[in-house]
Parts: structure tokens; sequence; C-alpha cells
């Protein structure tokens, strides 16, 4: 699993960060050819004493000195923000938005480039503002994918231009950690079938449309309008229905075998993948999204969801909370030996575990479906 530590807020910063410049300047291609032909409009000047060639080379100065002021001029009070979406899939690609607010009262900036920093290394394309009015903010986006699942740490963002003359390029890099959660890549998982009796240890506590009343939950597709109870829905101002209770439970447990071998989770930490381990840890990867979209599909179906996992438990729930508590719990499921104690599955619940075929684990306990991917 791919997964990036935070730093700890407060830490002292390195010394390398600490007489980091505030500023990095490049050179464009014009930019090099203007301090090359000011270098030997200078030697000509000196060497000849021309009057002519040192009026050409102060102007070739005050073009440079005026473009690094204007440039510095246009970086000034800059801030950025960036809004992931609220859910990230691995192997889907998703949209960042990057907000960017020009605080200066009086003057607005032009031609600026915005990029999300790993470390040093900018994560992907750069976002251009041609124009950002005083006092005024602007927004754009930039499309990525992250291959796996896990939690990834933007460490900050890159505001450069090349206002007004493009003959270098000025940015300045801004230390503003961003935590994005990655969920467990989606896959096609088969749909609960309808059950005509009761297996569950419970009786009641499932919604129905006959019985006594149950409580308010969110609209899905599929209720009937009958069921919408609209003053409810009015005052929250979400479509809400009615839930009745029923006979039967719909209750089901998510089981999934996380155990790597010791081999592979020591590969995997340092980096070298050889295609034995590749294939193991694919296994595994896939294992843990088809638990989480068997999981999703179960709580769309209106079930109440139980995750079990090696190291791992999430008590039953049920709605689009419970189903965000529990992508976040496979997001950050760790690779763990097999002596870790698998959580018990329930004999009397409907049961499905998930099992990675290409790792042989030990201690798995019966359930009352086995998913072999």
């Amino acid at each position: 699993m791919a997964e990036r530590e935070r730093p700890a807020a407060g830490k002292a910063q390195p010394w390398w960060r600490r007489l980091r410049p505030p500023r990095r300047l490049s050179f464009t291609r014009e930019g090099r050819l203007i301090v090359i032909l000011s270098i030997g409009v200078g030697f000509a000047a000196i060497n000849t004493g021309n009057n002519l060639l040192y009026l050409l080379l102060g102007w070739l100065l005050s073009f440079i000195i005026a473009s690094g002021i204007l440039s510095e001029l246009t970086l000034k009070r800059l801030v950025v923000e960036r809004r992931p979406p609220p859910r990230v899939f691995a192997g889907e690609p998703f949209l960042m938005e990057v907000v960017i607010k020009n605080e200066k009262p009086h003057r607005a900036s032009f031609s600026i480039e915005v990029e999300d920093l790993v470390g040093a290394t900018p994560l992907d394309k750069r976002c251009y503002f041609l124009k950002i009015p005083a006092a005024k903010s602007q927004r754009t986006s930039y499309r990525h994918t992250f291959v796996r699942r896990g939690l990834y740490t933007l460490t900050g963002y890159r505001v450069a231009s090349k206002f007004p003359f493009a003959l270098f390029r000025k940015s300045r890099d801004v230390d503003a950690p961003l935590d994005v959660l990655v969920y467990p890549a989606r896959v096609l998982v088969p749909r609960p079938a309808p059950r005509t009796e009761a297996r569950g240890e419970t009786t009641a506590n499932r919604t129905g449309r006959r019985g006594e009343f149950f409580g308010l939950r969110e609209h899905r597709s599929g209720d009937d309008r009958r069921d919408v109870h609209w003053r409810s829905s009015a005052r929250t101002g979400r479509l809400l229905v009615r839930e009745y209770e029923d006979e039967h439970a719909r209750k089901v447990v998510i089981g999934v075998d996380n155990a790597l071998p010791a081999v592979a989770r020591d590969a995997v930490g340092d980096g070298a993948l050889t295609p034995a381990v590749e294939a193991q840890v694919a296994a595994v990867e896939r294992a843990i999204s088809v638990a989480a979209s068997l999981a999703a599909v179960y709580l769309e179906a209106g079930w109440t969801v139980e995750l079990c996992a090696r190291g791992c438990h999430l008590p039953a729930g049920s709605g689009r909370i419970h189903e965000a508590r529990i992508g976040r719990a496979l997001a950050l499921l760790p690779y763990v030996p097999d002596s870790v104690a698998f959580a018990a599955l329930p004999p009397r619940v409907e049961s499905v575990l998930v099992v990675p075929r290409a790792v042989a684990a030990e201690g798995r306990p019966s359930a009352s479906t086995v998913m072999d991917v």
C-alpha cells in the first residue's frame, strides 16, 4: 500500500530548507539570448567606448531589472488552496481543484503557474492562470490518477511566473501539506440476491414495505414514492423516506484476508518487487478492492454490513456514513503476517470471505460464501 507519512506539526525544518532561497530563478531561451547579448554589448562598449553601445547596454540591463521587479510583484500575496474530491479511488482519474486568491488590493497578477509537490517533485501538470484580478480569486483543476490505495501527502505547492517578458521563470515553493485518502479500486461484483428466508440471528431492524414504523433515511433508487416523508424532506432539504421493520434481518459480514508473507512485506517496504511478489501484492489488493465493492453494493441494497480482517474489525452499520467508514478502513488496511488473528465471523449470519488466490494463509475462518480472487 502506497502510504506517505505527514510531517508532525511544529517540527523544526531541516537546515537545507532553512537555507533555501525564497525564490528560484531559471532562464528561458529568450532570457539566455538577452543575457548573452548584454554581455557581448558590454564588452564591446568597454573596448570601443562607443556611447551608442553604452546606451544599448543600459537599455538591456534595465530590461532585465524591470523583468525581475515586475515578476516579484506579481508573485507577492498569492494564496493557493487545493480541493480534492470527497472520494478518490485507486486507478481512476480525478480532478484536483486549485483555487488561487490574489490578496493584493490594487494590483493584478499575470501569467501564474501552480503545481502540487511531493517533496521537491511536481505531482502532475501545471495549472495556468492568465490573469488574477486584484482582491479576486480564480480556479481551475488538473487530472491525476493514484495507482494504489493509501494515504498520500502532498507536501506543498509551487507558484511560478514568466511575467512580464518571459526572460526568466521565477518560482517559490510553499510548504502546505495536504492529505489525500485513496480508496480501494472499484470492481464489478455480483449484487445480493433477494432473500426468501431468514438466516440472521435477529428478527428485526431490517427495513421492509410492511410492519411498524422504523425510521427515516435518504431516498434511494427504486424506493416507493408513497414512502416519502415530505415534511421532513422540506425541513432538511434532502429527500427522506419512511422505513418499516420486517421479520427478516438482512445482515452480512464481509471478511477479507490481508495476510502477506514476510518476504513480500519486506520487498514492498524496500520498493524492490520481483514478479512473484508483485503477483502476491496484486492478489491481496484485488481482494481488498472486491471487499470494498461488495460492502458498497450491500449497503446500497439496504443491508447491514460488518467488516472483518486480520487486525481490523468494524461493527455492523448501514448508510453512507458506514460506507465511508468501511472505505477508509480498507484504504488504510496494512499487510500483516499469518500470525495475526482473523476476526471471527458469526456462524448464523450471512458472511462473505474474500481470499487472495496467489497468497496461501492459515487461520482463515469459515464463511457462508468464499470468493477466491
